[in-house]
């Protein structure tokens, strides 16, 4: 009766159903997963809701790639080192991808994404008919791409290469090297930037080590890629529905991209009116939440630096930007009785690394999100 796209086990992990539990009783859940900004008890200026106010948004301007001034107001977030006329306004970064599968692949290609990552990616490719297939990242006291795996990986149903830049959850940054070296594939590149406001500066950046994202992917000429970002991260608005994708790579292949994905875009029409006039003003006082956002995360990973150095049975695996943290726990027990003990006995919710197809034990993922005094007590409890 229904799609084979959707032929997913719908049956609640045991993990959830104890939080369930635990929740209709009443219970105090030290939540350290937080990914929700609107939760965690940031101050949100009050123009942000006033600029959703403007009348210009009782009219209806259908725009498939997005309103010329919301487009220029991205650009300037980039500080012009993007053209407006290469950014594709979309509903969120998973619309995103939608576009992005349906542009590059067909029902059976193949899309390459890292491991360990964010769990999303595989919903989302099997709701477009194209297939997953993993390239490892490796843990040598920093994230690393494997490129011998990832060029096995390769075959030729390849249609795409998705890096999530700085990555989810690892917080690891694509290389230079690695760039250079996914670029001379000649495969199409799709970096996922939510997170590269969030960098974090507790050692000097080499050039060995710096970052690379949308400024330097946007000036290269031999690839086609898409970078994607949006206000879900970038002012820590998940709610008001805009992300972008900025477009770069050959001439001729980026133009006919851009007219493929004006083409997807005005099939749905799907970004809000408001929120694209609105978007200047977003993108603008929205700096006061990114600032709290950054502030948060580096000193609620400086704490957990010194804690976890002072346990040595514990490690805290290196991250370079992010809203997360991965501690690597003793093997005692295994990931899942680890999260099940310590919400059970302890009312302390985190996650396991096998939601992000970790592929060795044991690691909790904590969320640096979290309010600083609940994740300094529940981590305590953790340490022991």
């Amino acid at each position: 009766m229904f799609s084979a796209r959707l032929d997913w086990n719908l049956a609640k992990n045991r993990l959830s159903e104890l939080l369930e539990a635990k929740r209709r009783g009443g219970a105090d859940i030290l939540d350290l997963t937080e990914s929700n900004p609107t939760r965690a008890g940031f101050a949100y200026p009050p123009a942000l809701v006033e600029a959703l106010a403007d009348q210009r948004s009782l009219l209806y301007e259908p725009a498939p790639l997005g309103l010329d001034t919301a487009r220029a107001a991205i650009s300037d977030y980039y500080r012009k080192r993007v053209s407006p006329e290469h950014i594709v306004l979309t509903a969120s970064t998973s619309e995103a991808y939608s576009y992005l599968f349906k542009l590059l692949a067909d029902p059976g290609d193949e899309i390459l994404v890292p491991r360990p990552s964010y769990p999303l990616f595989e919903f989302l490719a099997k709701l477009e008919s194209v297939r997953i297939v993993h390239y490892p990242l490796v843990y040598h006291r920093r994230w690393e791409i494997d490129l011998d795996a990832l060029r096995r990986a390769v075959t030729p149903r390849t249609r795409a290469i998705v890096t999530v830049n700085p990555n989810n959850p690892t917080g690891s940054f694509v290389k230079p090297a690695e760039l250079d070296a996914l670029c001379d594939l000649g495969i199409p590149l799709i970096s996922d930037e939510v997170f590269s406001d969030y960098a974090f500066c507790h050692a000097p950046l080499t050039e060995c080590n710096r970052a690379t994202t949308v400024r330097e992917w946007s000036g290269r000429a031999d690839v086609l890629s898409f970078c994607l970002s949006g206000l879900s991260k970038v002012v820590g608005l998940p709610q008001m529905k805009a992300a972008w994708i900025v477009t770069a790579g050959p001439r001729d292949l980026q133009q006919a991209a851009q007219k493929r994905l004006e083409f997807i875009a005005d099939s749905y029409l799907s970004v809000g009116t408001p929120v694209q006039h609105a978007l200047p003003r977003l993108l603008a006082e929205g700096c006061a939440v990114r600032r709290q956002i950054q502030q948060r995360t580096a000193s609620n990973l400086a704490w957990l630096r010194a804690a976890v150095a002072a346990s040595p049975a514990f490690e805290l695996l290196d991250v370079e930007a992010g809203w997360n943290a991965i501690l690597r726990v003793p093997r005692t027990r295994s990931e899942e009785d680890w999260c099940h003990w310590l919400l059970e006995q302890h009312n302390i919710l985190v996650q396991p690394g096998f939601f992000y197809d970790f592929e060795s034990e044991a690691h909790l993922v904590l969320s640096l999100l979290t309010r600083s005094e609940r994740l300094q007590a529940g981590v305590n409890v953790i340490l022991g």
